[in-house]
């Protein structure tokens, strides 16, 4: 089985998050929650950030080589 990159998910998954925050039926409901949209985004960014250390890991240890 092919996956998309996770990269591209990871991007998507903030452009959708974004606009459904700006989305003017998201903004009329005046959602209150445990867990935001805000809390969403930080997730995918502490991701990203996991993913970046990994990446970097990897290019130092090949480069070490």
């Amino acid at each position: 089985m092919c996956h998309p990159d996770i990269q591209m998910l990871i991007n998507a998954a903030v452009l959708i998050l974004n606009e459904i925050a700006k989305h003017p039926d998201y903004k009329a409901l005046d959602y209150q929650s445990d867990v935001t949209i805000t809390d969403a985004l930080a997730a995918l960014s502490y991701l990203q950030c996991e993913l970046d250390s990994k990446q970097e890991s990897s290019v130092v240890s090949k480069s070490s080589v």
